[in-house]
């Protein structure tokens, strides 16, 4: 059974307060599939969501499915299975139909739209991560709205078609993201499956992902979507781990954010409350560092009260490292401080050592991060 919980409607969470949201929509959502064509009146009504969250101070980032299922039937791949090349030619064509539908449904709404094309890999290789956060924190800065898909394309391992629920939660863990949506066929999660078992219940909120919650995961529905409950109970728990709440709501209708904004039903699965330090532990204790920088007294001070490690404080580096690696940082005298991944090569970390972060530009010729370590990637350790 699901764990027992007191958590009262205040305390639930809501998209008006959020302040960095991640959206997953299926294929079956963005594609119609009479006639293979994008749902342009519900991409519509969804960017008019997104509009409406930006003005009110949110930052959205879509995880859009549908690339293959616009390029399917034109290039007349109508098998409910197809082999990895073909599925990798479908993406190739279809892609551009998908961004195209994007770009025109929110620049009618006055938003930019940006692709960004995704593989798990780009998640968990730490240089490719810093990457992607770096590319999308701009993005994001700028007012664009990022649409993120699966690289289907170059793939070198069967596609899970349709399947972005994992790699939503790995873009919402990356950013920082403090709720995820997964727009569905279904409004939540039951404890069985109520297409077939009329006693199933549906369960409004769900504190902790226990083995029964997990087993409530079925195999993934007929059709060319894929993933089904499975992979959004795996994604619940990526991004509660990560800090981040996670909803699973109905999305065929239109206007979906702004109905589950003002109460529909779904499932929220609450994000852990040690979850922002669990990464941080893991730096701590998961990795070899790399290189070693040590700091002067003030820039101790700062760290011990919560800020980033920026250049002004760094008097030396050591070792031979590449951005995204973990340092050891110290005072002068060698002792560790802290830990963390460095958001400059050890090359470029010795130019800008010492310096202000205004001057990066001009010692690199190029403008990178203003911290040294960002505090999110830093634990302190003294």
């Amino acid at each position: 059974m699901a764990r027992a919980h007191a958590v009262t409607s205040a305390e639930l969470p809501s998209l008006g307060t959020a302040r960095r949201l991640v959206v997953k929509i299926g294929s079956a959502l963005v594609v119609d599939s009479q006639n293979a064509t994008p749902r342009t009146d519900w991409l519509d009504s969804v960017a008019a969501d997104v509009a409406a969250l930006q003005r009110s101070g949110t930052e959205i980032i879509l995880v859009s499915s549908g690339a293959i299922a616009l390029a399917r039937h034109s290039l007349g791949m109508t098998r409910r299975t197809l082999r990895l090349e073909e599925k990798q030619a479908a993406a190739s064509v279809g892609q551009i139909r998908l961004a195209q539908a994007w770009t025109d449904a929110l620049s009618a709404h006055g938003l930019v739209a940006a692709q960004l094309l995704l593989t798990p890999g780009d998640t968990e290789d730490r240089r490719r991560y810093l990457n992607a956060r770096a590319t999308l924190d701009t993005l994001l800065g700028l007012g664009c709205v990022p649409v993120i898909n699966e690289n289907d394309a170059i793939a070198t391992t069967e596609i899970r078609f349709g399947d972005n629920d994992r790699l939503a939660a790995r873009v919402a863990e990356m950013t920082g993201a403090d709720q995820l949506v997964l727009l569905s066929d279904i409004d939540g999660l039951y404890t069985a499956d109520p297409r077939i078992d009329p006693t199933a219940r549906h369960l409004p909120v769900i504190t902790a992902l226990t083995a029964d919650i997990e087993a409530m995961g079925g195999a993934p529905p007929p059709g060319y979507s894929s993933g089904g409950m499975r992979t959004k109970l795996m994604a619940a728990r990526i991004a509660t781990q990560a800090g981040c709440a996670m909803a699973i709501t109905l999305g065929k209708d239109p206007h979906p954010l702004a109905r589950l904004r003002d109460g529909a039903r779904c499932s929220w699965f609450l994000p852990l409350p040690e979850g922002r330090s669990a990464r941080k532990r893991w730096i701590a204790g998961g990795l070899a560092p790399a290189g070693q920088i040590a700091i002067d007294d003030g820039a101790r001070r700062a760290l011990a009260a919560g800020s980033s490690l920026l250049p002004a404080g760094v008097r030396t580096v050591e070792g031979t490292f590449e951005r995204g690696d973990l340092v050891l940082v110290t005072d002068m005298d060698g002792n560790e401080i802290a830990r963390g991944l460095s958001a400059y090569g050890a090359t470029d970390a010795r130019q800008i050592a010492g310096h202000r972060s205004d001057d990066i530009k001009t010692l690199l010729g190029w403008r990178g991060r203003d911290e040294m370590i960002h505090r999110d990637d830093l634990v302190f350790t003294a």
